[in-house]
């Protein structure tokens, strides 16, 4: 089938929105011109939007579905996807006929059953069929790894996702393996998703995968980032997942992105209602050179630039090493009066001044 048919069998899902909602998100339910459920593979909840009118194509198109909270988005052939559990894209398309009631292609004597295309390397399409074929975090070997590296917390990381077999090629070299990773939806002020960011992982979840570049990027990373929680007035912005993810361990209730390079936080785009911004630092060269240049352009808007330093490298190698009572410790001292209370618990509060 071709990607003309496709095309023209999301449309047609499109005209039938909400019978393909009800019928495949059957734990949401609908609110005004939006169908609203947990997520693209019917859970319950309120996090993910599907347009149930518009036009037939392009923006604003009926049967277009967006979770912010993992930082996703696609069409109604996504749906059927994710809901069933299908790996084939032929097994979709067959799916999407049976429920338009359209007659399914006879499949010919000795041709092998189509397959998707393979998308250029490092596009959007490649980046929202990786996100697409990802899982969530819970329970997968990528929040085990997290939890060897001290990070147990994990409210608000749906920009993050587990992929089992997640393809790898090293630099310059011809064979592609596959290894677990952790996937990071990385996306712009408005929620739409411009790259995808990959850690690979050794089988058993317990480190990094032994390969050569453990972390690669891919689609529009500059000036966008890996969002956890909703910024407001006041946020933090750093390097990596797992040192922004260390710091949020002592301040769970604070919004913070991981920028996932010390050039891409440099050039980090400010929310429109940001007064303050928390630089997490990595203690190093590179670190101290995108702090620099973030305090200089949170200036020149007149943002409240804040540095937060670690007592080590960064703020993973001082969870690790040194526990995280001593990283409250020395946080507090660092952030505005305001913001301790507002972003400290009382328990963290009360244990310190015991």
């Amino acid at each position: 089938m071709s990607r003309i048919d496709a095309a023209d069998l999301a449309q047609r899902l499109g005209q039938q929105a909400e019978a393909v909602c009800q019928t495949y998100l059957s734990n949401g339910r609908r609110q005004g011109n939006y169908w609203q459920v947990g997520d693209v593979r019917n859970t319950a909840g309120r996090s993910m939007f599907v347009r149930l009118t518009g036009p037939a194509s392009g923006k604003g198109a009926a049967g277009k579905w967006q979770d912010p909270s993992e930082g996703s988005h696609g069409d109604l052939l996504d749906v059927i996807r994710q809901s069933l559990g299908l790996s084939d894209f032929a097994d979709v398309l067959e799916e999407a006929r049976r429920f338009l009631s359209l007659p399914q292609l006879e499949p010919v004597a000795n041709t092998p059953t189509p397959k998707l295309a393979p998308a250029p390397s490092g596009s959007s399409e490649a980046v929202r069929r990786l996100l697409s074929l990802s899982s969530p975090l819970k329970g997968s070997l990528a929040a085990t790894y997290l939890r060897a590296r001290g990070i147990t917390d994990l409210r608000d990381t749906g920009a993050l996702k587990f992929h089992p077999n997640c393809y790898y090629r090293g630099q310059g070299e011809d064979q592609t393996e596959t290894w677990p990773a952790m996937i990071a939806a990385v996306t712009d002020l408005e929620g739409k998703v411009t790259g995808a960011h990959r850690t690979w992982l050794a089988r058993d979840g317990g480190s990094k995968a032994p390969v050569d570049t453990q972390r690669k990027a891919m689609g529009d990373l500059l000036g966008h980032a890996a969002r956890f929680g909703v910024a407001k007035e006041v946020m933090a912005a750093g390097e990596g997942i797992e040192t922004v993810l260390s710091l949020r361990q002592a301040l769970p209730k604070m919004p913070m992105v991981a920028a996932l390079s010390a050039g891409h936080l440099a050039a980090f785009l400010f929310p429109a209602h940001l007064r303050r911004l928390y630089i997490v630092r990595d203690n190093d060269q590179a670190g101290d050179g995108a702090r620099d240049s973030l305090v200089a352009r949170a200036h020149e808007v007149g943002i409240e630039a804040i540095t937060l330093s670690p007592m080590s490298g960064d703020f993973n190698d001082d969870l690790t090493t040194r526990g995280l009572d001593a990283i409250r410790a020395h946080i507090r001292v660092q952030l505005a009066p305001e913001d301790v209370s507002r972003f400290m618990t009382q328990d963290q509060l009360t244990r310190q001044s015991g």
